[in-house]
């Protein structure tokens, strides 16, 4: 019980550091610019016209800007912007709860949207296209099918796993937007921006040096921020250099390419217990201890996209690059 409100402190902490970070308006968010641009005309034709916006859905790895562009969304077309996920509604009254709250023009953002269940994404469609859901009330003979009219409301989903939503929910979908991977100088203008909300100084070196380990994710690159402040903090007067940022990167087992512990821990098990592999997910997660989700969604894009791995319809197979990144023939 005393862990479980630990996590739970510890979630609300990190959840209080991503709001102080986080940008509210299209002109504070870095990077993404085609979607930034398509999300501005949007939004321009929509208020001229007096409509409410297209529904929108996000995909792409977690930490990319999906909640934030959702909030943002809200910020630039001057409505509230109510917040959920998929797994959270699990029945149709819960759907219908919340969607007979809104005003006129409200965003509803669904984060996980891929998770949701079958039966309330189904209700899903006619409120999307139709503005008005039918739920069925009473039972047995009583049963009788009531329609619920609905604000004009705006759905923006977000899902880190796109080929599991429904072609039918997908569809509904006006503006679909995939948001990729950063590249080091964009985020280091984000941790620079950030480095002065947070009132710590920083150079260019040292913004770049935590961008280049960030994993391509400015969530990631924010959280080491946090940690190389701590040290700056301590160690440095405050003041983050570059070789301030290796230091404090040195200590976390964080190496120049960005890879940690657990993507080592991957790669040889891969190369060292497999030969190089194929090798199926499951049994990666069993021998590192970790969820096959959790490597195939937060582990793996990484991995593949710096050359380390490849998916095969056998397995995971290591390139030459991971052999030479652990120094092995």
């Amino acid at each position: 019980m005393h862990s479980e409100r630990q996590s739970d402190a510890l979630n609300r902490r990190n959840a209080a550091f991503d709001n102080k970070l986080r940008p509210s308006d299209f002109d504070g968010f870095v990077g993404q610019e085609k979607i930034r641009s398509r999300l501005l005309l949007a939004v321009e034709a929509a208020k001229a016209r007096g409509e409410s916006l297209d529904h929108v859905l996000f995909s792409g790895p977690p930490g990319l800007g999906k909640t934030t562009l959702s909030y943002i969304l809200g910020e630039a077309m001057g409505v509230n912007v109510k917040t959920t996920s998929g797994p959270v509604i699990t029945k149709p009254g819960d759907l219908a709860g919340l969607l007979t709250t809104l005003e006129p023009g409200d965003i509803v953002f669904v984060d996980e949207i891929h998770r949701m269940a079958k039966t309330v994404e189904e209700y899903l469609y006619s409120a999307m296209e139709d503005f008005a859901i039918d739920i069925m009330i009473d039972q047995g003979p009583n049963a009788r099918s009531v329609r619920l009219e609905l604000p004009r409301f705006t759905l923006v989903g977000a899902t880190t796993r796109i080929g599991l939503i429904a072609a039918p929910l997908r569809a509904r979908f006006g503006l679909v937007n995939r948001l990729d991977f950063y590249e080091p100088p964009m985020l280091a203008e984000i941790v620079t921006r950030s480095a002065a909300k947070l009132g710590v100084d920083i150079d260019s070196e040292g913004a770049l040096e935590i961008a280049r380990r960030a994993r391509g994710t400015p969530r990631i690159a924010n959280n080491l921020l946090r940690r190389v402040r701590d040290y700056a903090q301590v160690m440095a007067g405050n003041f983050i250099t570059g070789e301030v940022a290796r230091n404090s990167l040195g200590l976390l087992e964080i190496d120049p390419d960005g890879l940690d512990d657990m993507d080592r821990r991957i790669l040889e098990t891969i190369c060292v217990k497999f030969s190089g592999g194929p090798v199926g997910l499951s049994t990666i997660a069993v021998s590192v201890g970790e969820e096959p989700d959790t490597i195939e969604e937060a582990y793996e894009p990484f991995l593949i996209m710096e050359g380390y791995l490849d998916r095969t319809p056998k397995g995971r197979i290591a390139t030459p690059l991971a052999f030479k990144k652990l120094g092995l023939k």
